[in-house]
């Protein structure tokens, strides 16, 4: 076991590099507060698969499911928590489809692809090929579900947006959207998502953050500094194809998250000290 506690550091928060770095200063340009800095404690570092382009993280019922991205190699996989091993993997087989995040709904299994505009959707017992495909009228990013609704980021705004599907239709109805924000401004590259205790835990692309958003109006109100996580752990194993953060899973029964990235050789395993 690892018992490493991290203490966060609150910084300025970036933009996308196509719109330009925000100041290197946390300057109030609304009446939001900071968001507060959230302490983790890692508790274990578990093998990962260095081939999944994670995009999805989801922990159910004792099973760790993973939706991958990528061209010609995107996939819906179950894998073993503790020595990463795929123990069954769907492969899709639309070269032109790149897959994004997952969650699993009401005994189904939801994955959105990227610039696709189609949700996948699986039963729960057999993810060897979906058994319906949604339109979605935006780009797909992150998923994740408070029980009652799926939410959806498209990474290109600053907007999460509570939607149902309609299966008969093939679509999905929107239910509400949330503009995100921090006192910096509004805040867009919004990744993998979770849904944890009455909150959305985003992570956020090209960073090493996870914020905290309050469902109510779309605030950050924590944050979550993982940078330098990997290479503390295990930096031998790095290579020009690791990248970035992203993968949150969240065990509620042990009140557990996991967290990893895109070809990461680690999964770790950490809980929140709040």
């Amino acid at each position: 076991m690892l018992k490493r506690i991290f203490t966060i550091i609150l910084i300025s928060v970036f933009s996308a590099c196509n719109t330009g770095d925000k100041p290197a200063d946390d300057t109030p340009v609304n009446n939001l507060p900071a968001p507060q800095p959230i302490t983790f404690s890692i508790d274990a570092a578990y093998p990962h698969d260095t081939a999944a382009f994670t995009q999805g993280l989801q922990f159910y019922k004792g099973k760790l499911y993973e939706g991958t991205g990528e061209f010609e190699e995107s996939t819906l996989r179950i894998v073993d928590l503790k020595t990463g091993k795929v123990e069954k993997k769907y492969l899709i087989p639309d070269t032109t489809i790149f897959g994004e995040g997952i969650t699993i709904f009401k005994n189904k299994i939801y994955q959105l692809t990227w610039q696709s505009h189609k949700i996948f959707v699986y039963n729960l017992n057999d993810i060897m090929h979906p058994i319906k495909t949604l339109n979605w009228f935006s780009e797909g990013w992150g998923i994740t579900n408070d029980g009652n609704n799926l939410i959806i980021s498209d990474g290109v705004t600053d907007k999460i947006y509570y939607a149902l599907p309609d299966e008969e239709k093939n679509e999905m109805h929107l239910i509400k959207t949330l503009t995100v924000a921090d006192n910096t401004g509004v805040l867009d590259n919004l990744n993998e998502l979770e849904f944890i205790d009455g909150y959305i835990y985003a992570n956020r692309w090209q960073t090493d953050y996870i914020l905290k958003i309050d469902t109510a109006n779309g605030h950050v109100v924590g944050k979550i500094d993982l940078t330098g996580l990997l290479a503390q752990y295990d930096a031998k194993e790095m290579t020009h194809n690791t990248n970035v953060l992203n993968g949150i899973a969240y065990d509620s029964t042990t009140k557990k998250l996991y967290i990893t990235g895109k070809r990461w050789p680690k999964m770790f395993e950490i809980h929140l000290n709040q």
